[in-house]
């Protein structure tokens, strides 16, 4: 564990993630990355030289087949707060507007519902469970579908709601987190979402993970080229 929880620590000092005082919310959607997430933050809870109050929040999209009965015991194991927020987000996306790629319209009703939530609840810090791997799919997915270099940020303030969002795992692994889940028997909920595992972000990572095998170092690589955004050298106008 000293070896992820340590990451994260890092990570979160290094990017000035906390302020004193924050009211942090993880968004645990069940799945092993924030369910990771939400165990570590609770241990660094601990140690940190930043006092910051935690509790956790999901959002409930409508499907039938998603019973959050474990998560509502892990949480009462961590002894965090466990709000579960009700929506019709599946019945929208799926039935409604039958959107033919609805990722991008999901994750953003689920953002405003999160931050919605955030706001009744006095929690101004929004935890999201990104990873490593994570950054690099999506600056493939939008260098090959939007024709931009950009990935995810460690931190960034959202206007709007006031609410500022942090990724402490993002310089963490994702072999890490399976790891870590299998050493723990951290619990993981199955997606009820008939899109999980047929999506392009999934697409890009089977692609990436050939491309590792292919060339060693490329991960490796690739990971300190984003980091060093002084060293880049695009077209020019």
């Amino acid at each position: 564990m000293n070896n992820i929880l340590g990451q994260l620590r890092k990570t979160i000092q290094d990017q000035n993630m906390i302020q004193p005082n924050d009211r942090i919310a993880v968004g645990l959607s069940g799945g092993k990355d924030s369910m990771v997430l939400l165990y570590l933050l609770k241990q660094f809870q601990r140690f940190s030289p930043t006092p910051f109050h935690l509790e956790a929040l999901t959002i409930d999209l409508g499907f039938d087949n998603f019973n959050l009965e474990e998560a509502k015991q892990y949480c009462q194991s961590l002894d965090i707060p466990y709000h579960i927020i009700k929506t019709d987000i599946a019945k929208i996306v799926f039935e409604i507007r039958d959107e033919k790629n609805p990722c991008a319209l999901c994750a953003n009703m689920r953002r405003g519902a999160l931050t919605k939530a955030m706001q009744e609840h006095n929690l101004n810090c929004l935890a999201l469970g990104h990873h490593a791997d994570d950054a690099l799919a999506t600056l493939y997915l939008n260098m090959l579908y939007s024709g931009k270099l950009n990935t995810l940020e460690y931190k960034s303030y959202l206007t709007r709601s006031e609410v500022t969002v942090i990724r402490p795992l993002l310089d963490t692994a994702e072999a890490d987190i399976i790891h870590f889940i299998k050493a723990k028997a951290i619990p993981v909920l199955k997606s009820p979402c008939p899109m999980d595992r047929h999506t392009k972000r999934e697409e890009v990572g089977l692609m990436l993970k050939e491309l590792y095998k292919t060339i060693p170092n490329s991960r490796k690589n690739m990971l300190t080229a984003m980091r060093n955004a002084t060293q880049c050298n695009l077209f020019k106008k």
